[in-house]
């Protein structure tokens, strides 16, 4: 089962004029992978970058970078929290180590290889 959350900039639109169109080019449906996200702000936008840490390697690169308004950022966030609640209902409780335990996953927690 898929979930598709869209977040529309629209405000207050009636039902039938909320219909969108969204086109998936085959580039972009192959996805991006990223196993780590840095997140910064100003007063006017909100920039996300998703970036992709290999093991054992002290470099990481960002993949892709999205911009959003303060406004799209909060609907995006709520459009998160219900996935992930969607999710959890059907998969069970996502594990996620407690925020003291967190640190840059450098090497993945496994031994360094070597070539």
């Amino acid at each position: 089962m898929c979930f598709l959350t869209i977040i529309m900039a629209q405000k207050n639109q009636p039902e039938s004029k909320n219909q969108l169109n969204v086109e998936l080019s085959e580039e972009i449906a192959e996805g991006i992978y990223a196993n780590l996200a840095m997140i910064a702000h100003s007063n006017s936008e909100f920039v996300i970058d998703f970036i992709r840490v290999m093991p054992g390697l002290p470099k990481a690169k960002v993949k892709s970078r999205i911009i959003l308004t303060p406004e799209h950022t909060k609907r995006l966030f709520a459009a998160l929290q219900d996935n992930i609640k969607k999710f959890e209902d059907s998969y069970g409780a996502i594990e996620s180590p407690g925020s003291q335990d967190f640190s840059l996953p450098l090497n993945f927690g496994g031994t360094m290889g070597e070539a």
